[in-house]
């Protein structure tokens, strides 16, 4: 067996070796699904992801025997150890063929984190909790949803076996959009729709930029107690807006307000990655043009519900329960309407009770489950 070598990347040629590992490390994997190569490129180069701007990176392939095998990246994330303590050092995008190059790798992310005076080393993180957290450590029979990342069996024993443990788990819900909702559940909706001080409204398309800041506010209040959380800046906001403008309607896009103030709100995308599933990461020459035909006609017949806050206030009281399932009651109705029979929910953290609670009240069940993992070094 030939030797496994690690490089480092440094251009726009090493980041598409970057993005092509998972070519190699999925050919015989039904489920997996091959990102758009123009959609990560965005998301690795520093001059297009706001990431970058309070995040040391680098991005690392694993060859061996002339073929890509494996990658990693390391970061060092100035925000994050602002929130959750110094000397904390994460790593991302994890991929291996084999035991051996899974083993190569984390040693290598250990050693340029340690060098670097980082005393935990913690992920997957790819890069934040607003992308791809965690491996995939049960599910693996149905493909990942958009903006989820995917795994292979081995990894869990794999990575365990370098002297990382469990630091959490977190879980994604499916929902089947086609059954009708418990009755207990329809009561609870009842219950906020009766309460003349809540109000429910659609996302304000014309006046997208505040209703993202209004929505921004909330999430920050909401997830900031949250395991992970880091808050988003003003770039990475104007960011994601951007990126999430073409997918997102005012039909599965809620904000609940209380006395007129906004205090809940929900976003629905559609599941992209079941529209790009035969493009195998190409748009071009002709692969954007069924990706437009698709979105532009194809019925929405997966969704995700990728962002939901609600206001510390009401989060632990019966009222922050019947808006959450309020506003995914009236999105439910509206995507099924135009096709929709499957939705998936999260991720939500394992300890986050209070949402778990919710989501099976609506007849919603644990169908994936992802892992960080975290070990004290240097």
């Amino acid at each position: 067996m030939s030797s496994i070598s690690i490089r480092q990347i440094t251009d726009n040629a090493g980041i598409k070796d970057f993005i092509n590992v998972t070519r190699e490390v999925y050919k015989d994997d039904p489920n997996w699904i091959q990102p758009l190569t123009m959609e990560r490129m965005d998301a690795l180069r520093p001059d297009k992801n706001p990431y970058y701007e309070h995040a040391e990176v680098a991005l690392w392939v694993a060859e061996q025997g002339g073929k890509l095998v494996g990658r990693v990246s390391t970061q060092i994330d100035s925000l994050a150890q602002e929130k959750w303590g110094p000397n904390l050092g994460h790593f991302g995008f994890f991929e291996a063929t084999t035991k051996e190059v899974a083993d190569a790798l984390l040693t290598n992310a250990q050693a340029w984190l340690t060098e670097r005076g980082m005393k935990r080393m913690q992920g997957p993180w790819s890069f934040s909790t607003a992308e791809e957290v965690g491996t995939l450590i049960d599910g693996f029979d149905t493909p990942p949803c958009v903006m989820m990342p995917h795994g292979r069996p081995e990894y869990d024993a794999w990575i365990k076996a370098h002297g990382l443990d469990k630091a959490k788990d977190m879980h994604a819900f499916r929902l089947d959009l086609t059954m009708p909702p418990p009755e207990r559940a329809v009561r609870i909706v009842k219950m906020a729709e009766k309460n003349k001080r809540v109000t429910m409204r659609p996302i304000d398309m014309k006046n997208f930029n505040a209703e993202v800041a209004t929505i921004l506010d909330i999430y920050n209040e909401a997830w900031s107690e949250n395991w992970g959380y880091v808050p988003f800046t003003e770039h990475e906001v104007e960011h994601g807006a951007k990126g999430l403008k073409p997918v997102v309607k005012p039909y599965r896009t809620y904000i609940c307000e209380y006395d007129g103030e906004p205090v809940a709100f929900m976003l629905t995308i559609p599941d992209v990655n079941h529209k790009i599933r035969d493009l195998d990461g190409k748009l071009f020459p002709f692969g954007i043009f069924k990706l437009m035909y698709r979105m532009m006609n194809g019925r929405e017949d997966r969704c995700r519900v990728p962002l939901m806050g609600v206001r510390k206030k009401f989060q632990k009281g019966p009222l922050g329960a019947a808006m959450a399932m309020w506003m995914i009651r009236v999105s439910q109705q509206n995507v099924v309407d135009r096709g929709a029979t499957f939705g998936e929910l999260g991720w939500i953290l394992e300890d986050n009770d209070g949402m778990i609670s919710i989501l099976e009240e609506i007849g919603c069940e644990i169908y994936k489950t992802y892992r960080v993992y975290e070990k004290a070094i240097g």
